[in-house]
């Protein structure tokens, strides 16, 4: 990935990012480790995770296998990463899944699953987080919403609520944390062509869809997400927070 920007306010600081072992959050830590930033990422994906390892080895990127729906385990590898570097600047709440599922056919087990990978875990990742960025009375947070959230999807009632309600926590834990200087920013990505949805839902049918409703005629790469992150958890953008921000090539 070629860097075009080079945002200096982020060399040496640390990110933590979920879900980073794959698609748009193995280019955020690809991107936050060209800025010179130090990087911890946790994933349940062993083996993506040991591959990004091994083309990155660096110093300044850690890693933990985490189940982030297991809070404890989660807010301890953020702890645990943050004694390892030092300091903690931005804490990416990037894990999701986007199972899809017929709504009649969502057991209450299901439900819980869905609520607990795509909201919980980035709220109380968020709180772990606090907890380091108020000393500093510094800090930027961003979440991970999706442009289904405002367009609804079918068979996707779990995900399009959870990243729902990722913009209502987003718009809170910007006003909660505002006044210890913390910045709270949500990205509402569109479809993006990851080589997980490549090989599973984006279809060549589906690719067409695509092209058809959006502004420019081209498909989002987890490199262009990338590019959006690093401005959001730079210095020049200090005076934005609280906003929830579509990168989706212009989706009608």
């Amino acid at each position: 990935m070629s860097m075009t920007v080079e945002y200096q306010c982020l060399k040496q600081k640390m990110v933590f990012i979920t879900g980073g072992a794959t698609g748009i959050g193995a280019a955020m830590v690809k991107a936050f480790l060209q800025q010179g930033a130090q990087v911890a990422f946790v994933d349940i994906n062993d083996d993506a995770a040991a591959n990004l390892l091994q083309t990155q080895q660096h110093e300044r990127l850690w890693f933990r296998r985490v189940d982030v729906t297991q809070l404890e385990q989660l807010q301890q590898a953020i702890t645990d990463a943050t004694t390892h570097f030092g300091k903690l600047s931005v804490l990416i709440n990037n894990v999701a899944n986007d199972k899809r599922q017929l709504s009649q056919a969502v057991s209450v087990a299901e439900w819980r699953s869905c609520m607990q990978v795509n909201l919980d875990a980035a709220f109380f990742a968020a709180q772990a987080a606090y907890a380091f960025m108020q000393q500093q009375q510094t800090g930027a947070i961003i979440n991970f919403s999706s442009i289904n959230a405002l367009t609804g999807q079918p068979n996707m009632a779990g995900y399009v609520t959870a990243k729902a309600g990722l913009i209502g926590m987003t718009k809170a834990l910007a006003r909660d944390f505002g006044t210890a200087g913390i910045r709270v920013n949500a990205i509402l990505p569109g479809w993006v062509a990851t080589d997980r949805q490549l090989a599973s839902w984006f279809t060549a049918e589906e690719q067409q869809r695509w092209l058809d409703a959006v502004a420019l005629k081209q498909f989002i790469t987890p490199t262009d997400v990338a590019n959006l992150a690093l401005f959001l958890a730079s210095e020049q953008s200090a005076m934005i927070t609280g906003q929830a921000i579509n990168i989706d090539a212009g989706r009608s």
